[in-house]
């Protein structure tokens, strides 16, 4: 009996393991390689993409995609958008069929430009305010603040300071970015994952949406067909303007890598001009492909507001259309700045 049941825990023993063996990964017969030095290339390189046929087989046909579109085997990287991309190949063979990929960082070509400002006027602004979206319409200035138990969302007269009117969030939520379309004011919260719709004159709440692929809210801006939308990486969503569905991403990138942090923002003549979370500078970027194209230099602007024990770093970027002008203000300054941006000169 002892025998009998040994024979039986081997047997059942072989069995599992036969039956794990085939449950292990396949092995890949086909890889691609590319002419990315590190994986990084240039967009204004030519990709080069070869197949390695590991076993030899007679290959019937291959067809490659870069970020989900057809290529040839050598391809300009001009309209492509930047960071990192996934190139697929579909290998057929001996009535087979294999997909193998790999994955390039595509970077900006140009280094960004450098810009610095002008100030040409300076008005009082809510010193408690923990400013995280502003945004102008009709001459009227919408801000968003943060911190929980005193987020908020404002119309303001920007020249004299004063609060047109005003609503509270709930304690919970911590308010985020902003931004106005079709007279519907849309608001970020930070880690909540839920953004709020209002009526842009009355204040009344519309409705609310869930995140997508984006993990937290930061900052929102729109050009009238879409809604832009950070969430503190490298990444700006897209976002459908009726549904609130992120539909697509651009990932923001220099000539040297990814620029992450990315937070409140403002659409102004056909770039998006964003700022970087505790840094004094703000990123122009080109909507299509994620492209840091300049870098306007704020550092000596939270010299010129009243120091206290609650100042925090700059962030707020608004465009007047009426003035053509930019406007900025910090977390918990007391000035908003209209300001000219001028190229430096190096």
């Amino acid at each position: 009996m002892k025998i009998f049941k040994c024979l039986i825990i081997i047997f059942i023993s072989g069995f599992l393991a036969s039956c794990g063996s085939n449950t292990g990964t396949k092995k890949k017969d086909f890889s691609i390689n590319t002419n990315a030095e590190k994986g990084n290339i240039s967009n204004n390189e030519t990709l080069k993409i070869s197949l390695e046929n590991k076993k030899n087989h007679i290959i019937d046909s291959v067809s490659y995609t870069l970020d989900g579109k057809i290529i040839d085997e050598t391809v300009t990287l001009a309209n492509f958008k930047l960071g990192k991309q996934t190139i697929e190949a579909t290998v057929y063979y001996n009535n087979e069929k294999e997909t193998v990929s790999t994955t390039v960082t595509i970077l900006n070509s140009e280094t960004p430009k450098i810009y610095t400002y002008k100030i040409i006027n300076e008005y009082p602004h809510d010193i408690t305010s923990y400013t995280q979206g502003l945004e102008f319409f009709n001459d009227t200035l919408y801000e968003s603040t943060g911190q929980k138990k005193e987020s908020k969302l404002r119309k303001v007269d920007y020249k004299t300071g004063k609060v047109i009117k005003n609503i509270n969030l709930a304690d919970e939520y911590f308010g985020e970015g902003l931004t106005i379309l079709d007279n519907k004011v849309y608001q970020l919260t930070w880690q909540e994952g839920t953004g709020f719709v209002y009526d842009v004159n009355t204040f009344d709440k519309l409705s609310s949406f869930k995140y997508g692929n984006s993990k937290e809210g930061w900052g929102l801006c729109n050009n009238e067909e879409a809604i832009f939308k950070s969430d503190g990486t490298e990444k700006i969503w897209l976002l459908n303007p009726k549904t609130l569905v992120e539909e697509d991403y651009i990932q923001v990138f220099t000539n040297k890598g990814k620029i992450t942090g990315i937070n409140e923002m403002e659409w102004i003549e056909g770039k998006i001009y964003a700022n970087r979370y505790q840094k004094n500078g703000v990123a122009i970027i080109n909507p299509e492909n994620g492209a840091v194209t300049g870098v306007i230099d704020f550092t000596s602007l939270k010299e010129k507001v009243t120091k206290h024990d609650g100042l925090d770093v700059l962030n707020g970027i608004a465009y007047n259309p009426n003035t053509k002008t930019v406007f900025v203000t910090g977390k918990r300054w007391d000035k908003l700045f209209e300001v000219e941006i001028i190229e430096k000169k190096l």
